[in-house]
């Protein structure tokens, strides 16, 4: 892959899957039916991202406003995660996939925190594709953590109060250790953030589809990449300036 080629290709891509329970309540099947559907379009791509050479793939698979759904669908999910852990890991190995999962842990029971971390350990010398699942995840909670380990630190005699900007607090921001978010994806047709990745989206392009998720396939994944290779990344200037740089 050429220079240029490499640049069309976004280095981090993020994806709020969305449209699952629709996509289910259109073929009258309950919501679970959709997010297990929703399974083979994680999968495609995952293939589609390792085929592109794209580094590094969040996934927004359960948010920290989730917990406030109706329990059997929580519980639903929770048994999806559990079963796809045992059925996936080993196949995203393979493929030289590392996994990590983002968010407060904390909040999932102890078995199920054991397979996350498992699943962490297992794939981490691997480095063809970083694919970080954010459960019990906020963007508001990720800048929240990262603040009160600054406080820590400025507590510990270790940072001083004054000394804290915008590189110094990012470093505590979950992926920070990663490329800067390039491409943010969100299916099932709302124009929205909706309390994902709010520190690590703001330079990122932002590409909203109608696609319910269970029919996001590589080629939607191919089409939004194709759409931001079009797109004019000008990070506050001109586009003359810009133009100048390449």
């Amino acid at each position: 892959m050429s220079g240029a080629e490499a640049a069309q290709v976004p280095r981090h891509v993020a994806i709020v899957m969305d449209g699952n329970g629709r996509w289910a309540k259109a073929r009258h099947r309950p919501r679970s039916f959709g997010h297990n559907a929703g399974r083979k379009a994680v999968r495609e791509v995952v293939e589609a991202c390792l085929r592109e050479g794209v580094q590094a793939l969040t996934l927004f698979a359960f948010s920290s406003e989730n917990w406030q759904r109706p329990q059997d669908e929580v519980g639903a999910l929770m048994g999806l995660f559990v079963r796809a852990l045992d059925k996936e890991v080993e196949e995203l190995h393979g493929h030289g996939v590392r996994l990590r999962f983002i968010g407060d842990l904390s909040a999932f029971d102890e078995p199920l925190r054991q397979l996350m971390q498992a699943a962490m350990t297992h794939t981490a010398g691997n480095t063809r594709l970083q694919v970080n699942i954010a459960v019990s995840y906020g963007g508001r909670w990720d800048i929240v953590q990262a603040s009160r380990q600054a406080a820590a630190a400025v507590a510990r005699g270790e940072l001083r109060a004054e000394d804290i900007d915008e590189t110094c607090l990012g470093q505590w921001m979950s992926l920070a250790d990663l490329p800067p978010l390039d491409l943010f994806i969100r299916t099932g047709g709302e124009c929205r953030i909706s309390n994902f990745l709010l520190w690590q989206v703001a330079y990122a392009e932002l590409y909203f589809t109608d696609t319910l998720w269970p029919d996001f396939d590589q080629a939607c994944l191919r089409q939004a990449i194709e759409d931001y290779a079009r797109r004019e990344r000008r990070y506050g200037r001109t586009g003359e300036q810009v133009a100048t740089a390449s």
